[in-house]
């Protein structure tokens, strides 16, 4: 089951981050899902940023940096998948 928890809303290609616009919050070793009209990538949360401090958890609301494993687009989905 994946459920919604964020819009991303700017991408760092060259560095691999992606910033996200959460609407629930998320974890370090949350499983997510970004999904846009051509991204489809599923990982895990391996590093987080909010305002260049690393943390843990992330709340909604909050704009945070992923580290991500591939290439994502501005205005692509990110889902969290409930195992």
């Amino acid at each position: 089951m994946e459920i919604k928890i964020g819009t991303i809303s700017h991408t760092y290609e060259k560095i691999g981050v992606a910033v996200v616009e959460l609407t629930e919050s998320l974890l370090v070793g949350d499983l997510i899902h970004i999904s846009g009209h051509r991204s489809d990538l599923t990982q895990r949360v391996e590093s987080m940023q909010l305002e260049h401090q690393d943390v843990q958890v992330a709340d909604r609301g909050q704009s945070v940096g992923l580290k991500v494993n591939g290439e994502v687009r501005e205005h692509d989905i990110v889902y969290k998948i409930i195992e």
